[in-house]
């Protein structure tokens, strides 16, 4: 493959030139079917592949930046990496989606999680609930501040720590700190 063949190529396509997008793909076949063979993805045939190293091909000639990298290595890296996530994608999928979700025999029914609580389990969620309530009863302000940040509002410790203006390393110690009081309290009550 000639390199700064492939780069005008890739100029042309900029321009929308459509005899350089054809000449591109031409040159770039081999590779694409190389991979194409050697890659199986669930759900895909092999022109399913072939079609999306193409597509990826397409997307990196837009995205392109010749001052940074040459072409061949950017879209070669690009059409690998774009097989990659599909094959996590759809390995990902298959448990949740088609035949391995679908369950064909007579007591579907029982595989069905329980809507009704058990009075037992009722019980239970109600003391640990008090226990809890009790434990955050002896924390101090600035201690009730981050669980009530981190643990109510949902925000991450690393914000918490650009919050408070403290090093994020501090802000971990400080939240392990306050999970092990409130966890020796719980055990405190048992």
């Amino acid at each position: 493959m000639d390199f700064d063949y492939v780069e005008t190529l890739v100029t042309r396509c900029n321009n929308n030139d459509e005899e350089a997008k054809e000449k591109l793909a031409y040159e770039f076949k081999p590779f694409i079917y190389n991979i194409s063979k050697r890659t199986f993805i669930d759900g895909y045939n092999a022109n399913d592949i072939i079609q999306e190293c193409y597509h990826s091909l397409f997307k990196s000639v837009s995205m392109y930046n010749s001052e940074k990298h040459r072409f061949v290595a950017y879209a070669t890296n690009a059409i690998k990496n774009n097989m990659s996530d599909l094959i996590k994608r759809t390995k990902t999928r298959r448990s949740t989606e088609g035949s391995n979700a679908l369950s064909l025999h007579d007591d579907v029914e029982n595989n069905f999680p329980e809507l009704e609580l058990s009075t037992e389990t009722s019980l239970c969620e109600m003391c640990d609930y008090e226990d809890l309530q009790l434990a955050l009863k002896n924390l101090n302000e600035e201690e009730l501040e981050l669980i009530d940040f981190v643990f109510y509002k949902n925000y991450t410790v690393k914000e918490y720590a650009y919050f408070k203006n403290m090093c994020y390393s501090t802000a971990i110690q400080k939240k392990k700190n306050i999970l092990m009081k409130i966890l020796n309290n719980i055990s405190f009550y048992y």
